[in-house]
């Protein structure tokens, strides 16, 4: 039997995506200069470009987890509807987002006992996040039961590789991802961090690299080093803070190195890019490891 698959605005994915693969979004929110916004709205294009200006111009923003009533709300409307409910959730290395709504599922579960719900705390950001939300997705559509998808993404999760870079360190620096001291020598040396999301879902510095496009080339050479084969059947997703013309350049490294045709670009959601700013880039697939 069919069931419903919910996951976090976190996840990235494009509207396309969320259509094709009839997903259910619980948006984040996120403040500018005090007013809330949801960062997804079902059927409104936000304009990030836009958002990123608001950075560049120096504009607080501060982040929040879904809101809980209508997030819970949605999961019980599925279940109402006689659906099963699948929830993958953001990290729990990053946001306080899964044990939130962990708490609404269990209480849900008993609440509504002829229904099965599950949820996975995929350990995964940003695209990272929307691929295992796509794999699981197309696998549903194939026609896998809700324990077999359930089963597929905490098997593989640890095998979805997350590589990042950022172009101002100004901003992981006013998140709490790297001292002042870090931040500034960084920016006068140009020093560009190539981080990853670790096994307990953190975001970790592994190395510095000087000058942008070899940060970016970083990303592309850590996938070479991991990832699956074949790679040229996977497909890879790339997330980036306004920064299109760079994440097509990405784009093009692997297919020129790799021969991958399926490959998504998508902007990094306000919710994640409040915290690496203007010129973060991703990189995502599935690799031996993370």
């Amino acid at each position: 039997m069919a069931f419903a698959i919910v996951t976090d605005s976190s996840s990235n994915l494009t509207e396309e995506l969320i259509d094709e693969l009839d997903l259910h979004i619980l948006p984040l929110t996120f403040m500018v200069d005090g007013q809330e916004f949801q960062s997804y709205l079902k059927g409104e294009k936000t304009d990030l470009s836009q958002f990123y200006t608001m950075m560049r111009e120096g504009k607080v923003i501060t982040t929040s987890l879904p809101n809980l009533k209508a997030s819970r709300e949605l999961i019980e409307g599925l279940l109402k509807e006689g659906q099963d409910v699948l929830y993958l959730g953001f990290s729990s290395g990053l946001s306080g987002t899964y044990q939130a709504i962990d708490l609404i599922l269990a209480e849900l579960a008993d609440q509504y006992p002829d229904r099965t719900v599950m949820g996975v705390d995929t350990l995964a950001a940003s695209m990272g996040e929307g691929l295992l939300v796509y794999y699981a997705a197309r696998k549903r559509n194939e026609g896998a039961s809700i324990q077999e998808v359930r089963d597929w993404v905490e098997e593989h999760k640890l095998h979805l590789a997350h590589w990042f870079t950022v172009d101002d360190l100004m901003f992981l620096f006013r998140g709490g991802r790297v001292s002042r001291t870090s931040a500034w020598a960084g920016t006068l040396l140009n020093i560009k961090p190539v981080m990853h999301v670790d096994d307990e879902g953190h975001l970790i510095p592994l190395e510095k690299v000087r000058g942008r496009k070899k940060s970016l080339k970083a990303l592309v050479d850590h996938m070479e080093q991991t990832a699956n084969a074949p790679v040229a059947d996977q497909t890879v997703f790339i997330s980036h803070g306004d920064c299109l013309e760079e994440a097509q350049y990405v784009a093009d490294l692997v297919r020129e190195r790799f021969g991958v045709t399926d490959i998504v670009i998508n902007y990094v959601d306000p919710v994640i890019g409040a915290h690496s700013g203007p010129g973060t880039m991703a990189l995502f697939f599935l690799a031996s490891e993370r």
